[in-house]
């Protein structure tokens, strides 16, 4: 368990860079720099490496664009592809060890909150590993926040973005810590990615 002051939030999904910019002039938030790696295929190395910056930053938030568990994500992600065949199933499993193996290694750990960004008012855009079996496994740990769509891409837009996620940062509310990994990983195998986070069950 981390034991920083701080609370670490990772960014999932795209965070257009007005909105990184205002978000950086907030009080109480440290915005750690990066190249984000949450919505791509890269595997634990970028997301460890930001994980280990926010370690020695200090604010209330510490806010990082990128995440350990991003290949993981796009692999199951990946899975459920119409067109995907069974080496999408062995992707996933490749890119679980490795995280797995990382972790146990203490090469990283998972950061106090995921807060997934996605546009106003939009429907899920599908399967989701943090909006499903992470949320499932850990509700209280996972927080939706909504942006500014492209056509609101100007400084107003990113303000009144950053408002509602400084907002959502604030009310993020307690509740226990991750399972070990391995237990978080078997949770995704077993999740449906067509069923309500909520009404699946998950460790506790």
């Amino acid at each position: 368990m981390r034991r920083e002051s701080s609370t670490v939030v990772a960014l999932v999904g795209h965070v257009p860079a007005t909105m990184r910019a205002t978000l950086a002039q907030s009080p109480n938030v440290a915005l750690v720099p990066g190249r984000a790696s949450v919505s791509g295929p890269a595997g634990w190395e970028i997301g460890a490496e930001v994980m280990q910056e926010a370690a020695r930053r200090r604010a209330t938030y510490v806010v990082v664009p990128a995440d350990p568990l991003a290949g993981v994500a796009a692999a199951w992600r990946a899975m459920w592809e119409v067109a995907a065949g069974p080496d999408a199933a062995a992707e996933f499993e490749k890119s679980a060890a490795d995280a797995l193996i990382a972790w146990r290694a203490k090469r990283f750990e998972l950061p106090d909150y995921y807060l997934v960004i996605g546009p106003a008012g939009d429907a899920a855009t599908g399967p989701d590993l943090y909006l499903g079996p992470v949320r499932a496994v850990r509700p209280h740990r996972v927080a939706l926040a909504a942006v500014a769509g492209p056509d609101d891409a100007a400084t107003s837009g990113a303000l009144t973005s950053t408002i509602s996620l400084l907002d959502t940062l604030r009310s993020l509310p307690h509740g226990p810590w991750w399972p070990p990994l391995d237990e978080l990983l078997d949770s995704a195998r077993h999740f449906y990615a067509g069923g309500l986070a909520e009404t699946q069950h998950a460790p506790v």
